[in-house]
């Protein structure tokens, strides 16, 4: 390895530049997202060193670590710099941390507003590329039955079966329904689709004595509530 490249290793570095030892010595949370990353991937390139490569990445996405999630394998390796061993640790930590946020929600069990459902559902579908519905089952204390994921499609809209969505509730027990899907795009503003498919669904849970509290769209940081906006 050129004198110049191996001089951006980690291990070459003053006590002070290094972030592991920084961690070590000063608890992870005075580390900033640069460093934390530059753990990951270890070493820079010929030009860079890791915390000023992780700088590089980071500003490709706004310094936004979900919008670094959102990476694919071939979108990381562009960055010069990051081959595939790099970028796939850089995906699972990534992923861990979803995971993590995901499990950290499962204590929501009872549904008492809409922000109750969004932070249910938002580590699920708030920074996906593409369009997911997803409804949430309750018994009649609003306690959450069972969370289930009904369509997928692409960045433009999914398919709703409303056969599907009533014959699970009816197998379940349900007696009210949260139905959420987000907006890969970010918007907010329900579609005419959107206000259709509410409708359509609600009509159905009307004949079988079942009520739908609410319909949400979720976005990475935000929500609209169909019940909170008079909607339904």
């Amino acid at each position: 390895m050129p004198e110049n490249q191996s001089s951006f290793s980690i291990k070459h570095w003053s006590d002070d530049d290094k972030p592991r030892e920084k961690l070590v010595q000063k608890g992870k949370s005075v580390l900033s997202d640069a460093e934390l990353i530059a753990i990951l991937i270890g070493s820079g390139s010929r030009n860079d060193s890791a915390v000023a490569l992780s700088k590089k990445i980071l500003a490709g996405v706004n310094n936004n670590l979900n919008e670094l999630g959102r990476l694919s394998l071939k979108q990381l390796t562009q960055f010069h710099g990051i081959g595939e061993a790099k970028a796939v640790t850089i995906i699972a930590a990534l992923e861990i941390g979803r995971r993590r946020r995901e499990g950290e929600v499962q204590k929501i069990t009872k549904i008492n507003s809409s922000r109750d459902a969004f932070d249910l559902l938002r580590p699920r579908i708030g920074d996906l590329e593409h369009e997911e519905f997803w409804i949430l089952y309750l018994n009649n204390g609003n306690k959450v039955l069972h969370c289930a994921l009904l369509s997928k499609g692409g960045l433009t809209g999914t398919l709703v079966d409303v056969r599907i969505v009533m014959r699970q509730a009816l197998e379940i027990g349900a007696i009210a329904l949260v139905l959420a899907h987000n907006h890969p795009s970010g918007t907010l503003k329900p579609s005419k689709g959107d206000k259709d498919v509410t409708a359509k669904l609600k009509r159905a849970a009307l004949a079988l004595d079942i009520t739908i509290l609410d319909h949400i769209i979720v976005t990475e940081k935000d929500y609209f509530s169909f019940a909170d906006e008079g909607f339904l």
